[in-house]
């Protein structure tokens, strides 16, 4: 779609620095971290507030999904930053109430607004790297935040374990507290990265009503519904794991984390391999090939699960190979999507909201079908999993 001329005009080397990087990655970590880090605590969340603790997924999903439908528009029309400090605020807000919060009623609540406030990390970060690279540039560059924003979800688990260990799942709030003010100051430090002569003119009902239009791009919602129909099987896992490795196979909350850091481990490594190649394989021959094997670790899954023959060892290998490949998928369908349009900030908003609010399904599918076993998340991700090749093999026919 862009032509050498424009990939130029948005390339500004300069502006990627190591701070630059850090507090984007960070940024983009916000969703991870906001419900990795009480992950260990759900099972304990459950007992103490007597309630469905997957509830208190989907209602942040939920808020995440409907705010970054608003966010997006705005960013286009007053810029990256002022959001972000105005997300930070918001976030921080939330975090208290959750902490505070003496029931799942209240927690679901608060993580509705806390969701408010997180969306705008990951949902400008990929705004401000589409602002910046072109297509390929902006898959490397989205593959090094990627890398690097996953020390979130590896440190997030180990570390809930460890405060549920020692104090309680509302002390887990409170950091996150503290952490949203951390990164409020550190928006001072990032760039205003949307041209004003890039800036929309349009009301933002109007540029709400460009979601149509996006919705409308074939080629736009191919690699939307791609990365889309892989997070709901991602959410599968996230949200189903602590039951079936705390409950089904008896691992200690505390350790949890480890295993759960496994799987991020693969996205670091798969995602720093990533930007070597994309400079050698085709993007879209890359992505399909990727989610190809992503799928058939997941048959393998689905499989075992159903005829109870799902060891430990056989979930962590499959689920391994599963997460690993997210390091190449999420980024080249990101970069891919991104680079079809024009509105940067309204479109990733729409990637984000389909791409997180998938989750929602998950977390339901979950809360109706868990049964103590692992099969139910094994379907979920297996089914998911499926839908997210469809879209890849079925753009692949078109274009042959």
């Amino acid at each position: 779609m862009s032509t050498t001329t424009n990939q130029e005009s948005r390339t500004r080397p300069t502006v990627g620095h190591i701070g630059f990087i850090t507090i984007l990655s960070a940024l983009m970590a916000f969703t991870s971290l906001s419900t990795d880090i009480y992950l260990p605590a759900m099972p304990v969340m459950a007992n103490d507030l007597h309630g469905n603790a997957e509830l208190t997924v989907t209602g942040f999903l939920i808020g995440f999904a409907i705010a970054q439908l608003i966010w997006g528009p705005i960013s286009d029309q007053i810029g990256r930053k002022k959001p972000l400090f105005i997300g930070m605020l918001v976030f921080v807000l939330g975090s208290a109430g959750c902490a505070m919060a003496q029931s799942i009623e209240q927690v679901v609540f608060w993580r509705v607004i806390q969701a408010f406030g997180a969306c705008t990390g990951p949902m400008l970060s990929r705004a401000m790297i589409r602002d910046l690279y072109e297509r390929t540039r902006a898959a490397q560059m989205l593959s090094t935040l990627v890398m690097v924003m996953a020390i979130a979800p590896i440190i997030g688990p180990l570390l809930g374990g460890q405060i549920v260990r020692f104090s309680s799942w509302h002390s887990i709030f409170w950091l996150l507290f503290g952490i949203g003010f951390v990164m409020f100051l550190s928006i001072f430090k990032l760039p205003e990265t949307l041209p004003k002569h890039d800036a929309s003119s349009s009301s933002v009902m109007s540029a709400l009503r460009n979601y149509i239009v996006l919705m409308r791009n074939r080629e736009f919602m191919r690699y939307t519904l791609c990365v889309t129909f892989y997070y709901v099987s991602a959410y599968g896992f996230i949200i189903g794991s602590p039951f079936v490795y705390i409950e089904y196979f008896g691992i200690d909350y505390q350790y949890y984390g480890y295993l759960f850091g496994l799987n991020v481990v693969g996205v670091m490594v798969m995602s720093y391999f990533n930007r070597f190649l994309l400079l050698r394989y085709c993007m879209d021959h890359l992505l399909q090939a990727s989610v190809v094997l992503s799928f058939c670790s997941m048959l393998v899954l689905a499989a075992a699960a159903y005829f109870d023959l799902a060891s430990l060892s056989l979930v962590i290998i499959t689920v391994f190979i599963f997460f690993s490949l997210n390091g190449i998928i999420a980024a080249t369908a990101t970069a891919a999507a991104l680079d079809e349009v024009k509105t940067a900030g309204s479109a990733s908003a729409l990637i984000g909201s389909l791409q997180y609010g998938g989750g929602i399904i998950s977390s339901l599918l979950l809360t109706v079908f868990r049964d103590g076993t692992p099969w139910p998340m094994a379907w979920i991700m297996a089914l998911f999993t499926f839908a997210s090749m469809s879209t890849v093999l079925f753009k692949s026919r078109r274009q042959d």
